[in-house]
């Protein structure tokens, strides 16, 4: 009796070991298309914007896959973060694709990519050719209706760069510098990579400065606080001499009493010896007055007795 089977895990790579892109530029066209995009649906959690992934469609059959440079997924969780797309596991396929053609995906972007994102129903497809050297015009893109795709009308500068209207809402504009989105309702170009390094860069610097400016703030806050203490330090050493003066003084206080008391015992002392000297002044003069009385008496009596004899 034969034994049942054991089903096999399918693997699905997360990596097809190609080079995301032929050349340097064709890389930033695609990074700098992710980033705006990114940008854009940076406050929704419910839009998935993918780059370079490979996206499995036919569950069992790793064979069945595609490798789309940029896309968008509306209604689908943004986190967590994934190796590849699962379409049955995920239940959408992407809404949006843009496809960085150069010489080497021409042929894929222009026949089979585009035949099976139609059959996926992928509701929108561009592609840009970074170099203009194999797309004319050099930006373009289909919209799927009724199950096929019909070409997107373009618009074009009066210098002849090419304009696309997508349903997300934004606008593809070929400039100088490449492709860039545009946000109508903002009136102004999604940030690239560069731009994003670029402002990144001035954050960490203006970072950079309001830490200095803290820290110096804070030694400022120190040096205050040290200023403080020391200050009353200083009140409190002053508070002790003025209560030490004050001590001092109500000592100097009593001496002044101590020495008006004895002024006062002294000036009394005086005015006492005054009125004695002036008493004994008097008792001196009554004294001369009787001893010339008793002298004119002898004189009397002496004159008397010879006058007798």
């Amino acid at each position: 009796m034969k034994q049942p089977a054991v089903p096999v895990a399918v693997e699905y790579p997360s990596s097809d070991g190609k080079p995301m892109a032929e050349s340097h530029r064709h890389a930033m066209a695609t990074v700098n298309a992710w980033q705006g995009l990114t940008h854009y649906y940076s406050k929704r959690s419910d839009v998935y914007v993918g780059m370079d992934m490979l996206m499995y469609f036919v569950e069992g059959d790793p064979r069945q896959s595609v490798v789309p440079d940029v896309f968008v997924v509306l209604g689908a969780p943004k986190m967590p973060l994934r190796d590849n797309w699962l379409v049955w596991e995920e239940g959408r396929v992407p809404d949006f694709v843009l496809e960085i053609t150069s010489r080497t995906t021409r042929r894929e972007d222009e026949g089979r990519k585009r035949q099976l994102y139609e059959r996926l129903g992928v509701a929108e497809y561009l592609q840009y050719d970074p170099t203009g050297d194999y797309l004319d015009p050099v930006l373009k893109g289909a919209q799927l209706v009724d199950g096929s795709y019909r070409p997107i009308t373009a618009t074009f500068t009066p210098d002849g760069a090419p304009r696309l209207a997508s349903a997300l809402g934004l606008e593809l504009h070929v400039v100088d510098e490449g492709l860039r989105l545009f946000d109508p309702s903002r009136r102004r170009h999604l940030p690239v990579f560069e731009e994003e390094i670029g402002r990144a860069n001035a954050a960490q610097q203006r970072a950079n400065v309001a830490e200095q400016r803290a820290n110096v703030a804070e030694q400022r806050a120190d040096a205050a606080e040290q200023r403080a203490n020391a200050a009353e330090h200083g009140m409190v050493a002053l508070g002790r001499e003025v209560d030490a003066h004050r001590r001092g003084a109500g000592a100097l206080r009593r001496l002044a009493d101590v020495a008006n008391q004895l002024a006062d015992a002294a000036k009394q002392a005086t005015d006492a010896a005054k009125r004695e000297a002036a008493a004994a002044g008097r008792e001196t003069e009554a004294m001369r007055l009787r001893a010339e009385a008793a002298e004119r008496r002898i004189a009397e009596l002496e004159a008397q007795f010879r006058a007798g004899r």
